[in-house]
């Protein structure tokens, strides 16, 4: 484990995002990570997202997505709840995430700039090779995952399953799990039943009243897309006219 603890000192409760329940709860309690892989889960607009960049700001990794320790990490400007945001590292944590900067091993994957990023740093040194614009949207997170979530370090993600087939999905899952048993640290927002059900993983959920850890049996979503698959007329009777 690398980051322990994250926590807010003396939280402005009258600025956006601080107002958010998760939010204040982090404020009023802070969040404790006790395993390797935690998901954050909850409806558009919880905090998820919020949260991971946050994350990402506190621990000195470029927001918008990208690796630790680049002089692309560094756009000099972070989210008011990433200047609020203190974190507890381990001495390795604070190694891997604060040393020399080419042995900084930290990497944020968020699925909305992914191909931004990529067009910055493909075939730069400690990237990937490949032209991810030369790829398809699926095959290209596939190449950033298969490049930089290699070894132990923290790893952010928000929302990976975006591009993802339900196949990549599992192949996903089988990195998550590897990186977990390699002593790699993944913090990772994510709508996916898929995902969400790897053993030995910490859930989340988060909702108007803040965040509440659960299992994956009891989440809102997993029930939802079972019942739909089962019978999808039942939720799109409401939805479209006859």
């Amino acid at each position: 484990m690398f980051l322990t603890r994250i926590r807010i000192e003396e939280p402005s409760a009258q600025e956006w995002p601080l107002t958010m329940a998760p939010v204040r709860q982090l404020a009023a309690e802070g969040l404790r990570f006790v395993r390797p892989v935690t998901f954050l889960v909850g409806e558009n607009g919880s905090g998820k997202s919020t949260l991971i960049v946050a994350i990402a700001d506190a621990c000195k990794i470029n927001s918008q997505g990208g690796k630790a320790g680049t002089r692309y990490a560094s756009t000099g400007e972070t989210t008011p709840l990433g200047e609020a945001l203190r974190t507890d590292l381990t001495k390795e944590g604070i190694r891997l995430l604060t040393g020399p900067r080419r042995k900084r091993k930290g990497f944020f994957l968020r699925a909305e700039t992914l191909f931004n990023l990529a067009q910055n740093v493909s075939g730069s040194y400690g990237f990937w090779e490949e032209n991810l614009e030369e790829q398809s949207h699926g095959e290209g997170f596939l190449t950033v995952l298969d490049a930089m979530f290699d070894e132990p370090g923290l790893y952010l993600m928000d929302e990976p399953e975006a591009a993802l087939s339900f196949g990549s999905c599992l192949r996903l899952v089988a990195l998550l799990d590897r990186l977990a048993k390699t002593g790699g640290q993944v913090v990772c927002a994510t709508h996916s039943p898929l995902l969400t059900a790897l053993p030995g993983a910490r859930i989340l959920e988060l909702d108007d009243h803040g965040f509440t850890p659960t299992e994956w049996q009891d989440l809102p979503l997993v029930d939802h897309w079972r019942r739909y698959l089962a019978d999808p007329h039942s939720y799109l009777r409401r939805l479209i006219d006859p």
